[in-house]
């Protein structure tokens, strides 16, 4: 489910990608059957366009790479988490408007 700009995260890659990321990165937890999931997907997507350069995008299938679902606590999805520097700067459960990611994007610089 993974886009042009959106990186797919899985149990493998999450620490490369995420945690020894040199550019915040915005995580998506979500599963194929989550309707909120689904609604969410455009306006991550449209983050990952506008911010790219700035800011990784990527998405984590918590079916199949619950090692990093546990690791970090997602017991409800859509739960998207901004980490900078490989620590959470900004954590957010249930769909959210875009309007609150970009201003946790912003504040992280």
């Amino acid at each position: 489910m993974a886009s042009e700009n959106v990186l797919e995260l899985t149990d493998q890659n999450f620490e490369a990608e995420v945690l020894k990321s040199d550019k915040p990165v915005l995580v998506d937890f979500w599963a194929e059957w989550c309707q909120p999931c689904r609604m969410l997907t455009p306006t991550i997507e449209k983050l990952a366009k506008d911010y790219a350069g700035k800011l990784k995008v990527g998405k984590v299938d918590t079916d199949a790479n619950r090692d990093v679902s546990m690791r970090f606590g997602i017991s409800a999805i859509p739960t998207v988490i901004l980490f900078k520097n490989g620590q959470i700067a900004q954590k957010f459960v249930g769909l959210r408007q875009e309007k609150d990611f970009k201003e946790a994007i912003d504040a992280t610089g």
